[in-house]
């Protein structure tokens, strides 16, 4: 007899082990099945890793600018292979943390490769051997992994994907990189800061199209400024890697074509799911554009099986694949109370320099509901937090319907932002109006408190702007 499982989940991301843990929790009989590390590609090779990598960024940065606060730095050295190894012992370390809670929470892990086999049956394969399992309930977390673009085929060595760019045998002398979402705008930062030259390329009109306009506008100037030469509308009609470097042509907005040269091409162009090799079409599992269909329970269009994360479509962030675990669980055990997500309301953020972090609507979006606004701005150059650590570059804007007062859209570039952006996360939960926060009491002096004067600009209220 096969085992038999309440709950089975495939794949151990940030949505996955969640949802497992949280069935657990709840008294089901819970395993999960991984193919490769615990953590899946956000711990292993996303989130984490390059958040790792960025903090040695920063710190290249913080040492090229220490004069105006009276330190002299000689001798500086870089090894890039040290920041590899930093970034992979935090991975490992959270990696061995997820097996930790796992266990402690009674999940099993079941390794190997899985796929649907029937109605409540799932076959895993595993050096060579097919094991099957009984499940009454399916969850599917099996991510994304980076898009391909027609004509451009990472290699590994000359035209790299993330995974190359997290482990560079040694640090290029100059990078193209394709797609300007957070991954790609990321990468540059990153390359830049460590002092490499880099050139960003964006298909879209603008970089960064799912920020609003201003924010995007300001990420372009400030990326100009740091030396990234950025190419907007511009679209990659080829690319010929040769032994020494890649020669990348681009067709230009204006209909012209250019050449360009570079020691390394990373493409970053976007993600796509992991359908394939799952059994989905024989199971009645739908896919819609590359991703698996659900209903705003996790319901796939088969019984008994779910979608969470990346695999279930955008925003493919960890954070809506941990929220969807936990709702999707706690619906099938019958948990009371349970609400669907709203995926407008998850909040997206990069880390790059200078960071950007946004929850809701753009002004645009927002203008085309044909409501009536509120916008408020302030900008970090008067703030005395931000001009006192060196950081008065960016801005807070809200958006905000001018009839009910409700908070549609919170956009922010600048220091910090993405630990900031929940401010705005909360006071969406919990239905605040532009009154509201702006009778909230903010600590002087933070960088938090440029939130409560784009508020108050929204009111035509503002004290220091």
């Amino acid at each position: 007899m096969s085992e038999k499982y309440d709950v089975l989940v495939v794949g151990s991301g940030p949505g996955g082990y969640v949802a497992a843990i949280r069935a657990a929790q709840l008294g089901l009989r819970t395993a999960v099945v991984e193919r490769d590390r615990l953590g899946g590609i956000c711990l292993n090779w996303g989130c984490i890793p390059t958040k790792a990598m960025l903090h040695g960024a920063d710190v290249a940065h913080t040492l090229a600018n220490l004069e105006p606060l009276g330190f002299r730095a000689a001798g500086v050295t870089f090894d890039m292979a040290g920041l590899v190894k930093f970034s992979r012992s935090v991975s490992e370390r959270l990696s061995n943390g997820i097996g930790y809670l796992l266990k402690k929470n009674g999940v099993e892990v079941i390794t190997g490769t899985a796929r649907l086999a029937g109605r409540g049956e799932i076959d895993v394969a595993a050096d060579g051997a097919r094991t099957r399992y009984r499940a009454d309930h399916t969850i599917l977390a099996t991510g994304a992994r980076p898009r391909s673009i027609p004509g451009v085929a990472p290699d590994g060595e000359r035209v790299w994907t993330y995974f190359q760019a997290l482990t560079p045998p040694s640090l290029p002398e100059s990078l193209l990189v394709v797609g300007s979402g957070a991954i790609g705008v990321e990468f540059a930062s990153l390359y830049r800061d460590l002092g490499i030259a880099v050139t960003l390329v964006e298909a879209m009109p603008r970089i960064m199209p799912a920020e609003d306009a201003t924010v995007a506008e300001h990420v372009r100037k400030r990326f100009t400024d740091r030396g990234i030469t950025v190419h907007q509308g511009a679209s990659v009609s080829g690319v010929d890697a040769g032994i020494d470097a890649v020669t990348t042509t681009l067709t230009l907005s204006d209909g012209s074509a250019e050449k360009i040269t570079t020691e390394r091409v990373l493409v970053a162009a976007g993600i796509q799911g992991n359908v394939e090799d799952l059994g989905l079409e024989e199971a009645g599992v739908e896919v819609e554009r590359g991703f698996v269909r659900t209903d705003e329970w996790c319901r796939t269009t088969a019984f008994g099986v779910y979608a969470i994360g990346d695999v279930a479509g955008a925003p493919c962030l960890a954070h809506k694949a941990s929220h969807e675990g936990v709702l999707c669980v706690e619906k099938l055990a019958g948990v009371e109370h349970v609400r669907p997500l709203d995926r407008r309301r998850v909040p997206a953020c990069t880390y790059a320099r200078p960071q950007v972090a946004h929850l809701g609507l753009t002004e645009e979006q927002a203008r085309a509901t044909g409501r009536r606004l509120r916008v408020g701005r302030f900008d970090y150059t008067a703030s005395g937090k931000a001009l006192a650590i060196g950081e008065g570059d960016g801005f807070v804007k809200t958006v905000f319907d001018a009839d009910t007062g409700e908070l549609l859209g919170a956009h922010m570039v600048g220091p910090e932002v993405t630990e900031q952006i929940q401010g705005f996360g909360i006071a969406q939960s919990l239905e605040a109006t532009t009154e509201d926060l702006a009778e909230v009491v903010f600590a002087h002096p933070t960088l938090s408190e440029a939130m409560h004067e784009s508020v108050l600009a929204a009111l035509g209220r503002s004290l220091n702007s």
